[in-house]
């Protein structure tokens, strides 16, 4: 029997399936981590997340999306990252960095459970995001025919990882999530595929849906929150400072007059366990 320690913890309702390896003895592979993610047959969640050593021993975010795929940055799930360490006795105080494989973030844990990062600064170039063509070129603001009389407005830009933002009139409950996103997540123009954001910009908020590159329509999305915002600021219709709804709850994103992104909002921890990880991988492949 293979036993593994696991945790659940969720950020606005972006769950993740979390193991801490501070000596990094127990990578996953993406396999395991696709069996793990399975909402029937595993523990079920967006992705996976292992806590593990980095570099001057630093923590590192070892994330891989819920179909088992690599990915740069999660900022949901680094604030989850911030509270597992901190629940564990492993955080250096209340603020600290954390290594991601787009680069060290700095994460803190303010009050009433919520936790902030620090986003890094966004970049629309399409070498950063990366998109094909001209690599000092820009994508925004440029409309797109979404099929039966719908153009939105559409721009790309890297939160760390790639995004395609669509400013929308309508609610994005009137869109087809599932079969729009799925198709731009895999547009020739994102080599590496890309989370697609729909998002309608009120008054006093911005209300928003997501397909997350490698899992698909998840309950919110704190990179995609980030590359929400500042989409909209970059088109004056939002300040520095934005409110941003998924269906799992609010993120607040403020970017800074130096030019970085802060997130702000809840996260908690579901559960913690310990599986027979041969038995789910006997009864995932069977």
């Amino acid at each position: 029997m293979s036993e593994l320690r696991v945790w659940k913890y969720q950020a606005t309702g972006n769950d993740f399936v979390m193991t801490y390896d501070p000596e990094d003895r127990r990578p996953l592979s993406a396999d395991e981590v696709r069996a793990l993610c399975d909402r029937r047959l595993g523990i079920g969640g967006d992705g996976s997340i292992r806590v593990t050593v980095g570099t001057d021993r630093r923590p590192f975010m070892d994330y891989r999306n819920a179909d088992g795929s690599l990915a740069e940055m999660c900022g949901n799930g680094l604030r989850c990252v911030a509270l597992l360490l901190h629940d564990v006795g492993d955080a250096a105080g209340s603020s600290f960095e954390v290594e991601t494989r787009s680069g060290t973030r700095r994460v803190e844990l303010v009050t009433d459970g919520r936790v902030s990062v620090e986003m890094g600064e966004p970049n629309f170039t399409k070498a950063a995001i990366p998109m094909r063509g001209p690599a000092w070129e820009t994508y925004l603001r440029e409309p797109l025919d979404l099929g039966d009389g719908i153009v939105v407005t559409a721009s790309a830009v890297s939160m760390g990882n790639p995004h395609l933002v669509l400013l929308v009139e309508d609610d994005p409950e009137r869109f087809h999530v599932a079969h729009i996103g799925g198709v731009l997540e895999r547009d020739d123009r994102f080599p590496e595929g890309t989370n697609v954001e729909f998002a309608k910009v009120d008054e006093e908020e911005i209300v928003a849906r997501v397909w997350e590159r490698g899992s698909g329509e998840t309950m919110a999305c704190g990179s995609g929150a980030c590359a929400i915002a500042v989409v909209a600021n970059e088109a004056g219709l939002a300040g520095p400072r934005s409110f941003v709804r998924f269906p799992g709850g609010v993120l607040e994103v403020e970017r800074t007059e130096a030019g970085s992104v802060l997130l702000t909002g809840p996260a908690s921890r579901v559960f913690e366990t310990t599986i027979d990880l041969d038995a789910l991988m006997e009864t995932a492949i069977g």
